[in-house]
């Protein structure tokens, strides 16, 4: 009876480890991001909210506010340089509450005509869920244009 009574408290224990415990994607992904700057020679802003951006271009037209809505041409990919979605030259159109937090901020840096990029953490895009053929936790990085505000 001792015996099994051990068992039973050791498997606890071991089913109660270090594994169990939430990744601190936070962390993980403002190193990761910083590592990705350095290797590719990019200089970003960081947002308050942990959003890295790069204005290339800021634009002349008419600047965003988060409820806008916009025609982008973008290329999503991760810090690996695997491409995950791309839309056409001609572009996509939403409006900027109908998107990740971090277009929706990120959008906003630039005006109508701008380009540059946006390095999202998971926080600000999907977290620590896998979503449609994103690993959750996941960096992405946007190329963008912005086309047109409405």
């Amino acid at each position: 009876m001792k015996t099994s009574l051990l068992a039973i408290l050791f498997i606890f224990f071991v089913s109660c480890s270090d594994d169990d415990q939430p990744v601190d994607y936070l962390s993980l992904n403002d190193q990761e991001i910083q590592q990705y700057l350095e290797e590719n020679d990019l200089q970003a802003e960081k947002s308050d909210s942990g959003l890295y951006y790069i204005v290339d271009t800021e634009g002349t037209g008419e600047r965003p506010t988060t409820t806008h809505q916009v025609r982008v041409a973008y290329k999503g990919y991760f810090t690996n340089g695997n491409v995950f979605d791309q839309s056409s030259e001609e572009g996509i159109s939403f409006n900027l509450q109908q998107v990740i937090r971090g277009w929706t901020e990120g959008i906003t840096y630039f005006k109508e005509g701008g380009s540059g990029m946006l390095l999202v953490p998971s926080h600000l895009a999907y977290g620590p869920n896998d979503y449609m053929g994103i690993p959750g936790g996941s960096v992405l990085i946007f190329e963008i244009d912005l086309l047109e505000v409405y």
